[in-house]
């Protein structure tokens, strides 16, 4: 029997927005696969502190809800560096990854502190950029201020050292528009890895990509 698929979703959505309402939970379903969802700290059903001290270790969510053994995990943005963060920590509990949204981004030292703001404030300043992030945090049932926190915060980084103790295959999917890219030293740093590019596709099109989702059910398989 196949294992279940731990799916995570990016920041300033949840499992419902990102997953359940782009079709994902069904397409696994007709595959027979079951779903594993996760609200990570701050966002969807998850409590929502304020504090950015709070959102230190975003992989104590994922590892409250993964069975014993191994399973597949699906992961965009956020998301997909929790589950990077979780499989470099703990190999032994993955069969393999699907990871969205994420390139050299991970490896970029980056300060997010306009973000930070446009998410607190709703105040873009005219930024296409920050105006995304600021829209996510007018997504229901999303809070300002935990979404702010968990951003200042960032849940830590990963290094290329560390993402060589991954042992499972990991699918990378990025969109050729996509501002978390280039892919290429992330599927460098990975063991056992290769790369999906979606061609016109920017960072907030691809949960809803069709080639997206079509590349994991076929890596999954």
């Amino acid at each position: 029997m196949a294992p279940p698929v731990v799916l995570v979703h990016g920041f300033g959505t949840s499992f419902d927005l990102t997953w359940r309402a782009n079709g994902w939970v069904d397409l696994l379903g007709d595959e027979g696969r079951d779903v594993i969802g996760v609200d990570l700290l701050g966002h969807g059903e998850a409590p929502k502190p304020t504090d950015p001290s709070a959102y230190d270790d975003l992989g104590v969510r994922v590892l409250e809800v993964m069975p014993d053994e191994p399973v597949d995990a699906i992961g965009f943005s956020l998301g997909a560096k929790t589950l990077l963060q979780v499989a470099a920590a703990h190999p032994d509990r993955f069969n393999s990854l699907v990871v969205s949204g994420v390139g050299a981004s991970l490896f970029r030292a980056t300060d997010h502190s306009a973000v930070v703001d446009a998410v607190r404030t709703g105040d873009d300043g005219g930024d296409p950029a920050l105006r995304y992030f600021a829209g996510l945090a007018d997504l229901p049932g999303n809070d300002r201020a935990a979404l702010a926190a968990c951003m200042q915060n960032g849940g830590g980084g990963v290094t290329a050292e560390q993402l060589a103790a991954i042992a499972c295959p990991v699918l990378v999917v990025l969109g050729d528009a996509d501002f978390a890219g280039p892919a290429d030293p992330l599927v460098e740093a990975l063991p056992d890895a290769r790369l999906v590019t979606l061609a016109r596709t920017d960072h907030a099109k691809t949960p809803k990509s069709f080639a997206f989702i079509d590349a994991s059910l076929d890596f999954l398989r």
